[in-house]
């Protein structure tokens, strides 16, 4: 493997300004878009020293053949033009959102002459106003049901509309009150679309002004013994006070917010947005986010909220669990979203859109429940196709037949090697049974000298196969502990590594070494996700989708997990022995220094500029790091 790519362009060549960046494969598809403050910066990231780049990172760099950039005036043009760019192309590297629920919304379709209210997942309805999303259409109709008695406004269709106008005759809805009827001209149609209006705005969160309204008309009309309109005002009253008990306030009746909690790893992440208006929970949406990149929280929060307003109308104020970088460009194109939309008519006014963490009181209170929600989404995720006893027989089903295996594997054991530059070499083993991880099994290896890759792996295998007894009569699933024998001397059903037929070759070679026979052995490479066997010329190709695949994808990215987290481990001992030699850098700004930049080589390799965009790091202190570092 060469230290980068051979269509690497020169560093002099890419531009300092801010920008949007293409990577493209050898067919001209667009694989990934981003964007940069400052474009040389950035882009020198990806063209670091392959071997220390995250494994996702690499396979992309390696998956592409060139990489273009268009420079923009400001980095607010940057964001806009990378949004624009993602939806023209759907990269498949850059994060896909898979929501495969559609939501059911409360609309009034104001627009009309005579307007009505439904509940409907259709976003696009003509001068519709819609409220929501909501998570289960019974409890929206219910909802509807009950402000009908306070806000009688037509909610038949078009056909049972025209039907009562020719006839003359108001469908039973306009009997029992729930309905003006103003298809028979009990009421004109400017006062049902006022009434409409009024059933809207209470939506909006205008909830306590009609209550109070409706109190006052009981009581003057109670007053006057005019006890026939006191008694409706009071079903009136008693709708409205019992749909907002359906609707717990959870904070100050003047706060409309947008809740997001995020809980995320390295595949994949769930997202929970909380809809809160007038004080009030009105919606609940949920969604996963597959990465294909390494991202970390703050770059998910960007790709969130922009996904999350594609549709739905931002508020003035939006909760996440940690600001971006460019928190400030966000927030300008989410106020200008709102104004071209015309949000803000109403209650809640016009107004700068604010992003923030929320730190303290019953903002943070509800920040911690979304977040809770997101973490409990996340394990649901994980295990709802591997804890699902049926589809997890089928996926070993699957393998068994696959790799052309007399029994299904279930004990499976996979091996990693992570290392930074060939420095700081390390493995790790973990382990599933039936299909499950079985954490207590896993192990981790030191390597103290390599010459690569497969050299590693003949290694690992050759220390762990050391403490297998070879005896093909014993079965898997014995329960050994009664006899003594440790756990680590299991014989498994399947040995995969990660890697292609290299890393396969080495693995065989250590268990012919080793004398071990009857053990299944295969790789996982990782750009094309295919399966290689010992001595096959060609891979083999399992179904994209299938549960079989996507078991030998989670063993194999837990094994990169465990050897990726030991690694890091030493590596920021050693690296945060270099940095802490340097004048003027605390642990804090090693701790970013770090994030950033990966390792000393690569913070070696930039320039000022490049530092100086590290937080915390000022351009005083990125140019003593850049003398010091050349020292």
């Amino acid at each position: 493997m060469s230290d980068t790519v051979v269509w690497r362009p020169k560093a002099s060549e890419i531009p300092q300004q801010p920008g949007v960046y293409r990577f493209r494969d050898a067919a001209q598809r667009v694989l990934y878009v981003g964007k940069a403050k400052n474009l040389r910066a950035r882009l020198s990231n990806y063209f670091a020293p392959l071997a220390s780049l995250h494994e996702r990172t690499r396979r992309m760099v390696l998956s592409a053949a060139s990489v273009e950039w268009t420079v923009v005036g400001t980095e607010f043009e940057a964001l806009q033009l990378e949004f624009t760019w993602i939806k023209e192309f759907d990269p498949p590297f850059n994060v896909q959102f898979r929501d495969d629920k559609s939501y059911p919304y409360l609309a009034i379709t104001l627009g009309e002459d005579v307007p009505r209210v439904l509940v409907t997942r259709n976003r696009n309805l003509r001068g519709a106003r819609y409220f929501g999303p909501y998570t289960k259409v019974w409890a929206i109709r219910e909802t509807v049901d009950i402000m009908l008695k306070a806000f009688p406004m037509r909610s038949c269709s078009e056909s049972t509309y025209k039907r009562a106008e020719q006839t003359g005759r108001p469908c039973l809805l306009g009997d029992i009150e729930k309905c003006a009827a103003p298809c028979v001209g009990r009421v004109s149609k400017a006062e049902h679309k006022s009434i409409a209006l009024d059933f809207a705005s209470f939506m909006g969160g205008n909830d306590s002004k009609y209550v109070g309204e409706v109190s006052k008309r009981m009581k003057a009309a109670a007053a006057v013994q005019d006890y026939e309109s006191a008694a409706k005002f009071r079903d009136q009253l008693g709708a409205l006070e019992t749909a907002l008990s359906k609707n717990t306030v959870v904070l100050s009746e003047d706060v409309d917010a947008d809740i997001f909690g995020i809980a995320h790893d390295e595949l994949a992440a769930a997202v929970q947005q909380f809809t809160v208006r007038g004080g009030r929970i009105r919606g609940v949406r949920s969604w996963v986010v597959d990465k294909e990149l390494d991202l970390e929280l703050d770059e998910l929060v960007e790709t969130v909220v922009h996904n999350a307003y594609d549709e739905l109308d931002p508020p003035r104020l939006v909760v996440v669990p940690e600001l971006p970088d460019d928190a400030a460009e966000l927030e300008t194109w989410l106020t200008e979203l709102r104004a071209e939309r015309g949000v803000g008519q109403g209650r809640s006014g016009p107004g700068k859109v604010v992003m923030r963490v929320a730190q303290r009181g019953e903002l943070a209170a509800l920040a911690l429940t979304v977040a809770t929600n997101a973490r409990n989404a996340l394990i649901l995720y994980k295990t709802r196709r591997s804890g699902d006893f049926v589809a997890r027989s089928q996926a070993l089903a699957d393998i068994q037949e696959a790799l052309g295996m007399e029994d299904a594997p279930l004990r499976m054991e996979c091996y990693d090697v992570s290392h930074l530059s060939g420095t700081n070499i390390v493995a790790s083993m973990v382990v599933f049974e039936d299909g499950l991880p079985r954490k207590d099994q896993y192990r981790r290896f030191s390597i103290s000298e390599s010459t690569d890759d497969t050299e590693s792996i003949y290694q690992t295998l050759s220390r762990r196969l050391a403490h297998l007894e070879d005896d093909p009569t014993l079965p898997v699933a014995e329960a050994v502990e009664s006899s003594g024998r440790p756990r680590f001397a299991y014989r498994p059903n399947l040995l995969i590594v990660d890697g292609g037929q290299p890393q396969v070759a080495a693995a065989a070679r250590a268990l012919d070494d080793a004398g071990i026979t009857g053990i299944t052995l295969c790789g996982i490479a990782k750009r094309l996700e295919e399966i290689w066997l010992p001595g096959n010329d060609y891979p083999v190709i399992l179904p994209r989708n299938s549960d079989a695949l996507f078991l030998i994808q989670r063993i194999r990215d837990e094994a990169h997990r465990f050897a990726i987290t030991y690694q890091r481990q030493r590596r920021k001992r050693d690296v945060g022995s270099v940095l802490s030699e340097i004048p003027g850098l605390g642990p804090a700004r090693v701790k970013e220094l770090l994030r950033h930049f990966g390792s000393v080589t690569q913070l070696r390799a930039a320039d000022p500029v490049a530092i100086a965009e590290v937080k915390g790091v000022g351009t005083v202190v990125a140019q003593t790091i850049f003398e010091k570092l050349r020292e």
